[in-house]
């Protein structure tokens, strides 16, 4: 019985109680219920902790692999089960595949792929789960965390083979993210300094609100935003104790697929955990590559001072590395052989939202060379203005982008006219911040500018089925973060 059931048995049970004995009976129930809930703490819980702050969600797991997951299912239970029903409802209609489709499949394809101690933790997160009265398996917990790789990817796959050239004229893998690493002369003090903003569909987004400090028993401690339920980060960004700081944007746009390769979410949280170089973090990322979530990773080191970019696709995996550079983000991808043999991308269509950003990013790259820092990231993952247009904006061209607002919608990755997405949430650190495990972060779009869902629903009764699930979006302060002590 978890805390709410455990009080409100008590509430109704006082409820009959004369009026005049009602109040003082009632208080004295209620102390003896926190004491006797307090008594009752779950062993596998051990130092695990939570707190709600700024529209954010932190939580500290530490222990076995089993232990942790359980700690992420118990404590984000609510949350957990929350995201699973929006998107039971949102996969159907957006991959046209349900639920029971992806359990089947990841039963198939993915289980045996997951090292073992990852299939603890997730085994865990169902414990977790099951002691605050919410029945899922293990099918149901992997189908969470590679969401993005099944849907936009997988699915995507079946129908290329199903139908050859298919992909070229309805590809729609996502693209989403701004993101950028700097250092040496770019930044104000020559080391990293590192940031990204999440794109997503608000639905979604809303829910992108953990930011999970774990402590696991062998490798590196991490320090990362996510959703409930996951083990990875997701939208990637990722501080770890090894000194490793990772974000990435996605490639816009991408075509291919590997059933037997291992699933991107696993591959992405053994890079966080284990790799304590650039190299390692190149190993792990290219061996068994499945093509699913395919990025611009965008890494840099503490301990050398260097940052690289990995352009992660099925085929090609070209890197770029150096100590004195910027590398950016936006859903474009750099590599000419890359875009030839495995996107249908169109690098010279100025006006789409990948190249719209990228001309934004080369601009606030000349403009503040030698000035990067926290205070900067800030400024640049909120940045509204459209280098085309010459004007701020809240549109799909501009870093801090919203489609809610846009008439053309992104039609690049098939959001229509309209359409509830776009930037969601931010983040930045440097490497003075990170030596602690700190980051800033900023819970809804880094602009400052609010969503709110039922003046939207008003204008755009299209998009009502979502209403169920869709809430306001408002902008919280930055606020820093940083792991327990």
């Amino acid at each position: 019985m978890d805390r709410v059931a455990f009080l409100s048995t008590w509430v109704k049970y006082f409820e009959y109680l004369p009026d005049m004995r009602k109040l003082p009976a009632l208080l004295t129930a209620l102390l003896l219920a926190v004491a006797a809930f307090s008594q009752q703490k779950n062993p596998r819980l051990g130092n695990a902790s939570r707190e709600d702050r700024n529209g954010w969600i932190y939580v500290h797991l530490e222990g076995s692999p089993r232990n942790i997951g359980f700690q992420n299912g118990y404590l984000l239970a609510v949350e957990i089960d929350d995201l699973i029903r929006a998107m039971k409802l949102v996969l159907p209609r957006e991959s046209g595949k349900d639920w029971a489709f992806y359990k089947a499949f990841v039963k198939k394809a993915f289980w045996d792929k997951i090292d073992p101690e990852y299939q603890e933790e997730i085994t865990g997160i169902t414990e977790g789960l099951k002691a605050r009265g919410r029945s899922y398996d293990v099918d149901d917990i992997v189908v969470l965390n590679g969401n993005i790789e099944l849907s936009q990817y997988y699915v995507p796959s079946l129908a290329e083979k199903a139908h050859p050239g298919s992909a070229a004229a309805n590809n729609r893998a996502p693209g989403n993210c701004s993101g950028f690493i700097a250092t040496g002369s770019y930044t104000a003090n020559g080391q990293i300094a590192i940031g990204h903003n999440n794109w997503t569909d608000y639905v979604y987004g809303e829910r992108w609100n953990v930011i999970a400090d774990i402590l696991p028993q062998t490798g590196n401690r991490l320090f990362m935003d996510m959703m409930p339920g996951f083990i990875h980060s997701g939208d990637d960004f990722v501080v770890t104790g090894g000194g490793i700081l990772i974000t990435e944007t996605t490639i816009t746009q991408f075509k291919g697929f590997d059933e037997k390769g291992i699933p991107e979410f696993v591959r992405a949280r053994k890079a966080a955990q284990y790799a304590n170089s650039i190299d390692d973090f190149i190993q792990i990322m290219t061996t068994g590559d499945n093509g699913g979530y395919a990025n611009d990773w965008l890494v840099g080191d503490t301990k050398t001072n260097e940052i690289a970019k990995v352009e992660l696709g099925l085929k090609n995996h070209p890197v770029w590395r150096t100590k004195d550079g910027m590398y950016t983000g936006s859903n474009w991808a750099a590599d000419e052989k890359l875009i030839k043999e495995e996107t249908t991308f169109d690098p010279g269509d100025s006006t789409n939202s990948p190249n719209s950003r990228r001309r934004r990013w080369e601009r606030l790259s000349a403009d503040h060379k030698g000035k990067i820092d926290a205070e900067t990231g800030k400024i640049i993952e909120g940045d509204t203005y459209n280098q085309l247009t010459g004007a701020k904006e809240a549109s799909r061209c501009v870093i801090a982008g919203r489609v809610d607002t846009d008439p053309k919608g992104c039609p690049e990755w098939g959001w229509g006219p309209y359409f509830p997405g776009g930037t969601v949430q931010g983040k930045v650190t440097t490497a003075a911040l990170a030596k602690d495990l700190k980051f800033w972060a900023h819970m809804g779009n880094p602009s400052g500018e609010d969503f709110l869902a039922a003046p939207f629903f008003t204008a755009h009764p299209e998009y009502a089925w979502l209403s169920r699930y869709l809430h306001d979006m408002k902008a919280y302060p930055w606020t820093l973060f940083e792991a327990r002590r």
